[in-house]
């Protein structure tokens, strides 16, 4: 069960095939801080985004996240773990492309919540297998 006064984690990745996206927490258990699952979420890639390039396929995960995880996420703080190395460039673009842009404007709601965290698709295990079968 969530704890709306703790602090989330979500795991995203996205591949040819699909999205993904892991939203955990950690909790106290016999005074041991214990991360575990709250929810998963995944849907398969549409034709027009198979034609994306990893780094548009990456943002998109990662604002479809958001919006699905919102209920959990609104007024909270999160971490936010990805293998896509040049997401905080995201938000600093200069002159971003109009699917940019809308997913720039997305995540500006939460950017006093997210600590963004980059973890290679090798210790990103939790989603980056599951990308792969959504």
């Amino acid at each position: 069960m969530p704890d709306f006064k703790l602090p989330f984690k979500i795991y995203t990745d996205a591949s040819g095939d699909g999205l993904v996206a892991a939203l955990h927490q950690v909790q106290i258990i016999n005074d041991k801080p214990v991360e575990g699952p709250i929810c998963f979420i995944s849907r398969q890639i549409k034709p027009a985004e198979a034609r994306y390039a990893a780094s548009q396929m990456e943002c998109l995960c990662l604002v479809w996240a958001l919006e699905k995880l919102n209920y959990f996420l609104e007024g909270c703080f999160f971490e936010l773990k990805t293998d896509f190395t040049t997401f905080k460039s995201l938000l600093n673009m200069k002159t971003p492309n109009m699917h940019m842009l809308r997913w720039q404007i997305a995540i500006q709601e939460y950017r006093g919540n997210v600590t963004i965290v980059h973890k290679d698709g090798n210790i990103n295990k939790k989603t980056d297998e599951l990308s792969r079968w959504p």
